[in-house]
């Protein structure tokens, strides 16, 4: 019987095509926003979006391809290597609009952050790879993988970025608890949580908490902090069942729909498009998290299930806070919606995401040995 060869670029062949196509349609359906976004002109978002979306295509590729064993024995170097940029954030980041969460490299901005999230998945999917899992019920197992959680959250929350901070929490707890944690554990840090949340209050700056006041009651203030959430509710609302066509969203046409084209492009879509629109993209969104879900499962390896179930859990936290935001259900936060918002980092990072989900199915059989954590 003739050998199946292990050149990485054979590979190429032996990718999940349904996961790659799944996720080109919804980037499709994020550039026809962006023309949307820039009124008809193609050249305002959809352009530039395309260009990232390209580039990172490419990397997404080299990134489905490459042996899983060099993204496990790398993971702690990548992650390492996204806090200490964090930490140089903290120190010489360039602050726009009252936040110091980006770095200058030429002429774009890139944000650490969102990096951040793949790196914490590899870095925990590594370190559950090589415990045993009658050792993790013993919380002396448990001290790292809080502290590579911990540590980037305290990071992202001084930036400050109270909505990644959150996804950083959420995915490595979700991570924790896929990996068999137990839910005695879950309980003690949501009983700390919750009581901390006064002392989270004091710190936290004065547009978060009227943000959070804000989603309490937008009327406080229709014309200030409640303009945005009031503005997507009636654009929501005003969309109906079948949607006021493309082009045709009048509260997205005359400007009073706020951040459009970023973290309101569902917004813009359910006005146009309607509930069928919004749904099919929920849709959509379910399938790509469902198929995840379905390469973890079937992974031989616990490195890849780890790394496919924490892209799956990050689309699904970015796509639920997102729509949950603008419909005014979560106080705003400002997280994008995967594969559609405009932005560089946010763009790329996702697509990469869908690269280390790839890579776990095209690898699904490959079963790396465990070896002594390196910590």
């Amino acid at each position: 019987m003739r050998r199946r060869s292990s050149s990485p670029w054979a590979k190429l062949a032996e990718i999940n095509w349904a996961i790659l196509l799944l996720a080109l349609l919804i980037a499709c359906v994020g550039f026809l926003m962006m023309v949307s976004a820039g009124n008809g002109d193609f050249f305002v978002y959809a352009s530039p979006q395309i260009i990232r979306f390209a580039g990172a295509f490419v990397l997404m590729l080299i990134l489905a391809i490459i042996p899983m064993r060099l993204l496990m024995q790398y993971a702690y170097l990548i992650y390492f290597a996204c806090v200490l940029v964090l930490l140089v954030v903290e120190l010489v980041g360039h602050v726009g609009m009252g936040a110091q969460r980006w770095l200058r490299l030429g002429g774009m901005n890139l944000q650490p952050s969102e990096f951040m999230k793949l790196a914490l998945v590899l870095a925990l999917a590594r370190y559950f790879h090589h415990i045993h899992p009658e050792e993790i019920r013993r919380i002396s197992f448990l001290v790292a993988p809080a502290l590579m959680i911990f540590v980037p959250v305290g990071l992202i929350f001084l930036q400050p970025n109270l909505g990644t901070a959150t996804i950083v929490l959420c995915v490595g707890t979700a991570l924790c608890f896929l990996a068999g944690v137990q839910w005695r554990y879950f309980i003690g840090i949501a009983v700390v949580g919750l009581s901390a949340l006064p002392v989270l209050w004091h710190f936290m700056h004065a547009y978060q908490k009227r943000r959070v006041l804000t989603f309490l009651d937008p009327t406080q203030d229709p014309l200030g902090a409640g303009y945005n959430i009031l503005q997507s509710m009636i654009a929501i609302g005003s969309g109906g069942f079948f949607g006021k066509g493309f082009l045709q969203g009048s509260q997205n046409q005359l400007n009073f729909l706020p951040e459009k084209h970023t973290d309101f492009i569902f917004t813009m879509l359910a006005e146009e498009f309607g509930f069928l629109g919004g749904l099919f993209l929920l849709a959509m969104y379910f399938l790509l998290m469902l198929m995840s879900m379905m390469v973890a499962v079937n992974s031989r390896s616990n490195f890849g299930a780890m790394v496919a179930a924490g892209v799956g859990v990050l689309l699904f936290i970015h796509v639920m806070i997102n729509c949950a935001m603008v419909m005014g259900l979560v106080p705003v936060v400002g997280v994008p919606l995967p594969l559609l918002s405009y932005g560089g980092s946010i763009t790329v990072s996702t697509v990469l995401a869908i690269g280390l989900l790839l890579n776990a199915a095209t690898h699904r059989d490959e079963k790396p040995s465990r070896m002594t954590p390196d910590l």
